[in-house]
């Protein structure tokens, strides 16, 4: 096709000259179109299958590196090409963001020092297995890497020389859901045994020593009791954050009202309120303020929020509940108490499963270490943010922004 287009360009300058030295027009147009029509009415050189084959092979095998480096550079894993003395001879795109850029000559060791890694390089270079290892990087963040590395084929490129292929794969993610899911078996066990222990100690001793004491059965029911409560309130959030985690990626589209959903959860806690001592007092715009939702998720949120601010700012004596729905600005709720307020270190881990400022504090006041993490979980659904404020001694504040 190229050789057709050359002479096409041939056959026009051809006839530009002409026309140049005198001859008219027509006839050299006349004689260009019948000169293009033969060209084009020529069959096209067609090569056969067999030289074909053998003109691939031979374009690939004259310049093999382009070909491989070009399909391991759409991998999204960091990839190095090792010779038999460790020297980088390649890297992909992905291997330099991860790793930085690595210059093509240096030794492995330039960059990773690992002795683990080393020493598994080392050991496929002297017997051709292919071995892995993971490996932990905590700069600039921490990261967990599994990397392996296997002989390649030679490559004519590079005559008779062995060529190592080491890659990383990222497993950052599947290590920290394995530790969270240890950590969140380890500390619902820890937190059903417990009052599993003390319902057992006290059957004991109502079947032994207290069989005919009636006083003590009675305190040791109530006692009982509690500890029951304490074990369905664990079991009903565990369940609740099931429920949340298999719908968290189906946002709610429901309109739902913010005002009357206020309204309700401050009737519903009035009575704790007043045990504790505590005013809940409301900041309701008189317009309706609306977002897309499922109510009842929405009460738990709010009913979570008011009852810890009720809890655990009581000392403040207020609770103020403030909705806002400024134009060309987001809904934000906010729940401020006048308590001890909360240590800055502990701010960001307030919203982690069985996470607790005072384990003792949490347990006397009833609370499972569970109610803002089913909060943060239906505001992922919902697409919202919590923020929290706190200074000591002055409180703190709580804002869910829609």
């Amino acid at each position: 096709m190229r050789r057709e287009w050359r002479l096409f360009l041939l056959l026009t300058v051809s006839a530009l000259a002409a026309i140049a030295a005198g001859l008219p027009w027509y006839w050299v147009a006349l004689v260009w179109l019948i000169l293009v029509l033969a060209v084009s009415a020529r069959p096209p050189v067609v090569m056969p299958v067999a030289e074909l084959e053998k003109f691939e092979e031979e374009e690939l095998a004259s310049d093999p590196l382009p070909s491989i480096t070009a399909t391991l550079s759409a991998l999204d894993i960091p990839v190095l090409l090792l010779n038999a003395e460790a020297i980088v001879l390649w890297e992909n795109k992905a291997a330099e963001k991860a790793l930085g850029l690595l210059p093509i000559g240096s030794h492995l060791s330039a960059r990773l020092r690992s002795p683990g890694i080393l020493d598994m390089v080392k050991e496929t270079i002297a017997t051709g297995e292919p071995n892995q290892i993971e490996h932990s990087e905590r700069l600039p963040s921490e990261r967990v890497y599994l990397l392996r590395i296997a002989a390649m084929e030679p490559l004519d490129a590079f005559g008779a020389e062995k060529l190592f292929l080491l890659s990383f794969k990222d497993i950052s993610e599947l290590r920290r859901l394995d530790r969270m899911r240890s950590d969140f078996v380890a500390n619902a066990s820890h937190e059903l045994r417990t009052p599993l222990a003390s319902l057992r100690g006290f059957i004991e001793t109502m079947q032994g020593p207290a069989r005919s004491d009636d006083a003590a059965k009675e305190r040791f029911l109530g006692i009982m009791l509690d500890q029951s409560t304490r074990m369905s309130r664990l079991v009903d959030d565990l369940l609740s954050l099931s429920r949340l985690e298999l719908k968290s990626h189906i946002a709610p589209d429901q309109s739902v009202d913010l005002r009357p959903v206020i309204g309700h959860v401050r009737d519903a806690l009035l009575p704790l309120a007043e045990e504790l001592g505590v005013e809940i007092r409301l900041h309701l715009p008189e317009q309706k303020v609306e977002v897309l939702g499922d109510r009842d998720e929405l009460v738990e949120v709010v009913e979570n929020l008011i009852e810890n601010a009720c809890k655990y700012g009581q000392e403040g004596k207020f609770v103020d509940v403030f909705l806002r729905n400024e134009p060309s600005q987001p809904v934000e709720v906010s729940v401020v108490d006048r308590g001890p307020g909360i240590p800055a270190e502990h701010v960001p881990r307030l919203t982690e499963r069985f996470y607790r400022v005072s384990v003792a504090d949490s347990r006397s006041k009833k609370g499972t270490g569970l109610g803002l993490a089913i909060v943060k979980h239906i505001l992922t659904r919902h697409r919202a943010r919590l923020i929290v404020k706190s200074e000591l001694g002055k409180g703190s504040e709580f804002t869910v922004r829609f």
